[in-house]
């Protein structure tokens, strides 16, 4: 059920339009963008240019800025005496470069030690998606995801590992394609060389 606000209509009212209002911004600059780019316009084939990307940009690629991440961290249960590593490995990732709005597409590995809790699997995934579909640094996102679940879940050690590749590195500037960059952000006992955790950890996901 829609909470009612003070000010008349619900939440969801209240987000619909906002996502409207921000769909209709940034179609209005596309618009400007496209006939800019292309000298031999306007054509049929472009009239609906504007609306599909920024279409593209509000509701899919950029719309991890409207996900709850408190409300992800809601399907927590008790971890029944589990006291063994969690570990979610190729996660797809799909993000953002901010400095030239190029496409970021690679895997995420998160791997936990519970201290009495345990997340829904699926909601692992989905704080990933939640970081990832932003304006985004790959170095930045690794450590969102590890932070988060740091924060929510207070584990014994929280360890991630993201290996992509950046279209503004394989289709512009150096042109190299197939370059993969990786990250790390690791936490707690994955520090401590001899609670073998990060080598467990690594081992999981085949590395």
């Amino acid at each position: 059920m829609d909470t009612q606000l003070e000010t008349g209509g619900t939440v969801s009212e209240t987000r619909k339009s906002t996502r409207e209002a921000r769909l209709a911004r940034v179609e209005e600059c596309m618009a400007r963008v496209v006939k800019q780019l292309d000298p031999l316009g306007p054509r049929r084939s472009t009239d609906r240019t504007p609306y599909r990307v920024s279409k593209m940009f509000v509701d899919e690629l950029c719309s991890g800025y409207d996900i709850d991440i408190e409300a992800l961290f809601e399907s927590v249960f008790d971890n029944e005496g589990y006291d063994g590593m969690v570990v979610v490995h190729n996660i797809p990732v799909y993000s953002l470069c901010e400095h030239h709005l190029l496409l970021i597409a690679g895997k995420a590995h998160v791997g936990y030690l519970p201290n009495g809790q345990v997340l829904g699997l699926s909601k692992v995934a989905r704080v990933v998606e939640a970081y990832a579909r932003r304006l985004q640094l790959q170095e930045r996102l690794t450590m969102q995801i590890a932070d988060a679940l740091e924060e929510h879940l207070d584990p014994q050690g929280v360890i991630v590992v993201i290996e992509a590749e950046h279209m503004c590195l394989s289709i512009r500037g150096t042109q190299k394609p197939g370059t993969i960059t990786t990250t790390s952000a690791i936490r707690g006992n994955f520090t401590k060389p001899e609670t073998g955790a990060r080598e467990e950890f690594f081992r999981l996901i085949g590395k």
